[in-house]
């Protein structure tokens, strides 16, 4: 599978994803360890893919939604953005919402 196809197939086959530096529970840079730490405050499980341990993805991804940066966020499909919008939608309360629902839908499709 092509890299694009991969990161593509993550996106759109998990309802809450972050690309970081790293994993939720030893995260390899600060801004990684932050959006990781507003994920989990959520309550909902979220997938997550190390782009140090791939560098095919670490490579591609800014190219895939234009995002230069990490960690990348993504819910139901679309990009939410890096470490200072889910720490924004976080503080006020939006974000724990977005994660509810996206994980709401997805239980409903199981």
């Amino acid at each position: 599978m092509d890299v694009m196809d991969r990161i593509r197939d993550a996106v759109e086959t998990t309802p809450v994803v972050i690309f970081m530096k790293g994993t939720p529970q030893f995260p390899q840079c600060g801004f990684s360890s932050r959006a990781a730490a507003a994920l989990s405050a959520c309550g909902q499980e979220f997938g997550y893919v190390n782009v140090l341990a791939d560098p095919e993805i670490f490579e591609n991804l800014p190219r895939f939604a234009n995002w230069p940066t990490f960690p990348q966020i993504y819910i139901n499909g679309e990009l939410v953005g890096g470490c200072d919008i889910t720490l924004e939608l976080y503080e006020k309360g939006e974000l724990k919402k977005l994660v509810e629902d996206a994980a709401a839908a997805n239980a409903k499709e199981a």
